[in-house]
């Protein structure tokens, strides 16, 4: 085997490397895509923030409520109570 033998065997094995990098990245690519289009993001936290999120508007409209009178403290104590 002559030189070309020799770099045809070395030029294989980065081709395949390289070939190999660029359809791992295409599929991370199209995953991205389809989570994006489906409203999927990261890996379940994003449901927890909005329970969060629900749990603290519940909060404020109860605390608003009694602010405004419409519901005694004992009310606004129980209904806190049962939402925490």
């Amino acid at each position: 085997m002559g030189y070309y033998g020799h770099m045809g065997g070395l030029g294989f094995g980065f081709g395949f490397v390289f070939m190999l990098i660029f359809w791992v990245l295409i599929f991370f690519v199209v995953m991205a895509l389809i989570r994006g289009l489906s409203g999927r993001h990261g890996c379940g936290w994003h449901g927890l923030d909005e329970q969060k999120g629900k749990e603290n508007k519940a909060l404020d409209i109860l605390k608003e409520r009694y602010a405004k009178g419409e519901i005694s403290k004992e009310d606004f104590e129980k209904m806190k109570k049962d939402l925490e």
